[in-house]
């Protein structure tokens, strides 16, 4: 088997890979219809966004979908007091060609940091942790946990080696898809390696941040992390379609995924590979209108104390032009949330606060297109139409 380098980075993310050439796939209807805000008002009229713009969009996301080579798509736009655009395209199985839905599951690999954030933020409204704690105060054997606080981890300032860099976790990983890994695991791949700057000093992205951060809040609360998200994140903003799974698991109906991101570099189908590679980091699932909901309430923090929400906010460079990062979350273009990333599945899902409009992305495919993810060219194509003030230009996954 050849030997992945370890420079082609999984990152609830994803290794970099080269283009799929475009395929010749059939396109599901078009569907444009409302929706209804947390409390059960529908604050976007029906009928789209009109139709000149409704072709537009059409246009845009067939135009990215066939030159992106992405099998199937899924894009969700709310404007109050505009309007709503929702539109399924391609096919959720390249085999029998069954048209994608928007009614499908999702694995969103790291929008999963946007609830574990959240659950560590409502540890901290409840005083029972501090931001400004070291990580060594609640797992030992961090090298230089006495100087990383849990501020750093959640803004990818820690400084901590990414295991999912490391040569010997991508060659595990690729070897058994089907693996499951304990936190553990995960984290002594990382460990192995030197601290890549001093606490603070920089931005890196690192799935080691959040697994650290999953731990810490296993350790205060004394409960799974699937548990406190499920009781603490999920029911109380209502999301009946999102879960963190144990295992390899998928709820019906949900699309085939593929990617490259193999031993030999050829395509394969992902869709059942075990998450539990990237546990609090990229693990969980959803769906269409739970992340609608979701990115509002994350944007303006609905579950947190305002104080807490705007430290959230308080978003930093990252080194990515257009990207600046806070606690969990992202902005770029005026966009608030975060992308997900890893084999088979790409999602976006971001508020833009100016305007209450809320973007949703899924695909089923991660295998970028002249470098750039697939998710983040919609993303793109898609608010040049409707916001052309507040375009979304950044992506969070490292390639």
């Amino acid at each position: 088997m050849r030997r992945i380098p370890a420079r082609r980075l999984f990152a609830a993310a994803s290794l970099v890979a080269t283009l799929l050439a475009p395929m010749a796939v059939g396109s599901a209807p078009s569907v444009h219809a409302a929706g209804v805000d947390r409390h059960g008002r529908d604050d976007c009229p029906p009928g789209g966004l009109g139709p000149e713009v409704n072709a537009r969009l059409d246009k845009a996301v067939e135009d990215v979908r066939r030159q992106a080579g992405i099998p199937g798509v899924v894009v969700g736009l709310w404007m109050p007091g505009k309007g709503s655009y929702v539109r399924a395209t391609g096919v959720a199985d390249k085999t029998t060609r069954e048209p994608m839905a928007a009614d499908s599951y999702i694995r969103i690999g790291s929008e999963t940091k946007t609830f574990t954030v959240t659950a560590l933020l409502e540890l901290v409204d409840d005083h029972r942790i501090r931001l400004d704690d070291p990580i060594s105060k609640y797992v030992p054997g961090v090298r230089d946990g006495d100087r990383i606080t849990l501020r750093h981890l959640a803004e990818m300032r820690s400084g901590l080696f990414p295991y999912t860099a490391d040569a010997d976790f991508t060659h595990d990983l690729l070897s058994n898809p089907q693996r499951h890994f304990t936190p553990k695991e995960l984290l002594a791949y990382g460990m192995k390696h030197r601290n890549t700057f001093e606490p603070g000093a920089q931005f890196q992205y690192s799935n080691s941040n959040l697994v650290l951060l999953g731990l810490v809040i296993e350790k205060v609360s004394g409960q799974r992390i699937e548990d406190v998200i499920h009781h603490r994140v999920l029911r109380p903003s209502r999301l009946r379609h999102t879960l963190f799974p144990t295992g390899p698991g998928f709820p019906e109906p949900h699309p085939r995924g593929y990617t490259n991101q193999t031993l030999s570099g050829e395509t394969e189908d992902a869709t059942d590979w075990n998450p539990s590679w990237a546990w609090s980091a990229g693990a969980m699932i959803s769906g269409l209108q739970d992340l609608r909901r979701w990115a509002r309430t994350v944007a303006t923090g609905e579950l947190l104390s305002p104080a807490t929400q705007a430290q959230r906010l308080r978003t930093l460079p990252t080194g990515i032009p257009g990207l600046s990062y806070g606690l969990g979350i992202f902005e770029t273009g005026g966009w608030i949330g975060h992308n997900g990333s890893l084999p088979g599945y790409e999602t976006v899902t971001v508020y833009l606060p100016s305007q209450r409009a809320t973007l949703v992305i899924m695909i089923n495919t991660d295998i970028t297109s002249g470098s750039q993810e697939p998710s983040t060219l919609l993303a793109r194509a898609v608010t040049e139409i409707v916001t052309p003030g507040n375009v979304y230009d950044g992506s969070v996954t490292p390639r």
